[in-house]
């Protein structure tokens, strides 16, 4: 029997349901350190970009450099907002709205801190369109998990049919 099918998720503990949510946050964090600042990703990236674009102007690189960051905005809060929900529904089988609601409240408010974080590193700068583009990945990842529990229920209304 599957753990979703038996409810055993819903008897693990909060470390079990939340744990993965929150290594989630503390990479996010771990991103937002002088590590990974714009002039320490751009001596890994842009050697690379200029391997894969030779002919490509610096300017160009730059900016698919700026991309790439800004991809990973999108993605980090894209797989957080995921794990929220996960440790939400915390194995339960049905859906909620209100339950999608909260994993993006809980994205908003945790990038809204990661960018008043990076306003004290050094070398960081906080930027609010940066906390609509975490939000935005955390949205995205709620409406594509609420229509693939759709097409899921939708799937097995046409199996009961039959």
């Amino acid at each position: 029997m599957h753990p979703y099918e038996s409810g055993q998720m819903a008897r693990m503990g909060w470390l079990a349901r939340w744990g993965p949510a929150l290594g989630c946050a503390i990479m996010i964090s771990l991103f937002s350190t002088g590590i990974f600042t714009d002039r320490h990703t751009a001596s890994v990236i842009l050697p690379i970009l200029h391997w894969l674009m030779p002919r490509a102007s610096y300017v160009t690189l730059l900016r698919f450099h700026h991309y790439i960051r800004k991809s990973g905005h999108f993605i980090e809060y894209f797989i957080f907002s995921l794990l929220v929900l996960r440790a939400i529904r915390a194995g339960r089988r049905d859906t909620r709205l209100a339950w999608a609601l909260a994993a993006i409240a809980i994205v908003a408010g945790y990038a809204a801190l990661d960018e008043f974080h990076q306003s004290f590193v050094p070398g960081r700068t906080a930027a609010v369109s940066d906390v609509l583009l975490d939000t935005t990945g955390g949205t995205v990842a709620q409406a594509i998990a609420g229509l693939v529990l759709l097409w899921g229920h939708v799937r097995e209304q046409q199996r009961n049919k039959t």
